[in-house]
């Protein structure tokens, strides 16, 4: 049981802006690079490529329900070759008054990489993410 456990990430984070906003951030290959830092090519179109970070993520569309979900094949380079695509998912919601929450959970995440997506999450997306919308 343990090892599934290790598979999945669980996160939140409220950011000030709208849930539809945040959405919208997401999806929009422009406003997203201005979150990470580095050029995005993504779209809402189920079966559309994702790539972020110079290509060390990479995946495709599932499914995306506007303005509150989305669904993503993810992977990182740090994957091994034999590591299935983890599959990730992103809802929005209200968080209060001009507040958005971003739940995510990531499943299938490979051990050997486990850490450095955790942490990616925090360093790479929520902490730049909220640097921009306070700016």
């Amino acid at each position: 049981m343990a090892l599934v456990k290790r598979g999945i990430i669980r996160q939140s984070v409220v950011l000030p802006a709208a849930a539809d906003r945040l959405f919208a951030m997401y999806l929009d290959p422009r406003r997203h690079a201005a979150i990470t830092g580095s050029p995005v090519k993504i779209s809402a179109r189920p079966g559309a490529a994702f790539r972020a970070f110079g290509g060390s993520l990479s995946g495709r569309m599932l499914a995306v329900e506007k303005p509150h979900l989305i669904v993503q094949f993810w992977r990182s380079v740090n994957f091994a070759k034999d590591d299935p695509d983890s599959v990730l998912i992103l809802s929005f919601r209200a968080a209060g008054r001009s507040r958005g929450r971003i739940d995510l959970l990531q499943l299938d995440v490979p051990r050997g990489d486990y850490r450095g997506v955790t942490e990616g999450w925090k360093l790479y997306y929520w902490k730049p993410w909220r640097r921009l919308l306070s700016a």
